[in-house]
């Protein structure tokens, strides 16, 4: 039977509203996630929030009970409250009927099977939650493996990002590592490493892509390092026939990503 939580001052509200900032997500472990779609799609996949809060006037929605029910019989706590207390856990002015409190993933590289998908993604620098969003739903829709964020990036568990994701955050692998960890790492293995970039000679259209491939994307406002595109075993270009010097990295990914996809798949 889930609790109901009506004060402000509760110590589990004050506890999971300080997981909008990343040094508390850190400390816990742990991250918010928000609105039925995306926590219904996490329940698909088998994952489930450790604390559930859901708006009073949204109890008798069927997802909203489906979740309630799955929540407690994994020994998770379904909590009722207001929309005043969602407003507060997510800073949002019109905050959704449900938030769910999740452990973060495992963002080990050791974690990755090449072996399980022909396309993966790494983003190296990556800095906007919307870019990360729109990678991760492109490589969920062109079923690669995951995403691979080199150096400093965007936390993917900020409540931004994870908002952007709408759901691809429970459905692609995350990794995470430093440019050196990861080079030995795919060098170790299978795998061909394609890089966008502006000064490449190869149109995106003409190679023929190894599997599995790993497509290269760099920092929204420099792109990859001299020294990180010397690394790569082809670097590829889109044509850019207007005044426009270069694509937003997440629409260069997708585009990309469907190149690939488009010469593995049947007509």
């Amino acid at each position: 039977m889930p609790r109901e939580i009506t004060a402000f001052s509760n110590p589990l509200v004050k506890r999971v509203r300080s997981l909008r900032e990343k040094r508390h997500r850190r400390e816990e472990g742990l991250f918010l996630a928000e609105g039925l779609r995306i926590l219904a799609e996490a329940e698909e996949v088998g994952i489930l929030p450790l604390y559930l809060f859901f708006a009073a006037d949204s109890a008798e929605h069927p997802l909203v009970r489906r979740l309630v029910a799955a929540v407690e019989n994994s020994g998770g706590e379904a909590i009722q409250t207001s929309r005043d207390i969602l407003h507060k856990l997510s800073g949002k002015d019109n905050p959704q009927t449900v938030i769910g409190v999740y452990r973060q993933f495992d963002t080990a590289l050791s974690r990755i099977d090449r072996s399980a998908a022909d396309i993966w993604i790494v983003a190296q620098s990556l800095r906007d939650p919307g870019n990360l969003g729109t990678i991760l739903r492109t490589g969920d829709a062109v079923g690669a493996g995951g995403l691979i964020l080199v150096d400093d990036c965007v936390d993917p568990f900020s409540v931004e990002a994870v908002r952007a994701t709408m759901g691809a955050l429970f459905t692609q692998k995350i990794a995470a590592a430093r440019w050196p960890e990861f080079l030995s790492w795919l060098r170790s293995g299978p795998g061909q490493l394609v890089g966008t970039s502006l000064k490449a000679t190869h149109d995106y259209r003409a190679p023929r892509y190894e599997t599995p491939t790993f497509i290269l994307v760099g920092n929204e406002a420099q792109g990859l390092p001299a020294e990180y595109e010397a690394e790569c075993d082809l670097l590829v270009k889109m044509p850019m026939l207007g005044r426009a010097d270069s694509l937003n990295a997440a629409v260069a990914t997708s585009v990309m990503a469907y190149e690939v996809l488009n010469q593995r798949r049947p007509l």
